[in-house]
């Protein structure tokens, strides 16, 4: 199974970015798709996450009414629409995957862990 982040970049602040995953390997009906991220220093946030089947969507205090994140299941792709980026949402940014039952993994995967991680995106908001 591969998870491929992609869409990071330089921005201002106010501006925007998507970002991309593309999954395959195996079918992800009965999964959860979202996406973590991670500043220098600091430990690793949930950001959003969507049902793959249903799309149900669900997300992070700190990007609530700024990002959006959807799935297309033609292509196997999440995406995260980020918008209204400020400097505090510079981070790398991780696709990741699970089993729709393991629900408290999204809240600490550290802990609980998670099926799939792609590897990052780097994200920075200049002031």
């Amino acid at each position: 199974v591969q998870l491929q982040a992609s869409g990071g970049g330089l921005v201002q602040a106010g501006g925007s970015l998507r970002l991309s995953c593309a999954a395959s390997g195996r079918a992800f009906s009965g999964y959860v798709m979202g996406w973590f991220r991670q500043a220098p220093g600091k430990e690793r946030e949930f950001v959003a996450r969507i049902t793959w089947s249903v799309g149900t969507t669900d997300y992070g205090d700190s990007v609530k009414g700024r990002f959006t994140i959807s799935r297309d299941t033609t292509k196997n792709t999440v995406y995260l629409q980020m918008n209204n980026l400020e400097p505090e949402d510079t981070a790398v940014y991780y696709c990741a995957a699970n089993h729709i039952t393991a629900d408290r993994s999204w809240r600490d995967p550290e802990r609980y862990g998670m099926d799939y991680w792609g590897e990052g995106t780097q994200v920075t908001v200049s002031s």
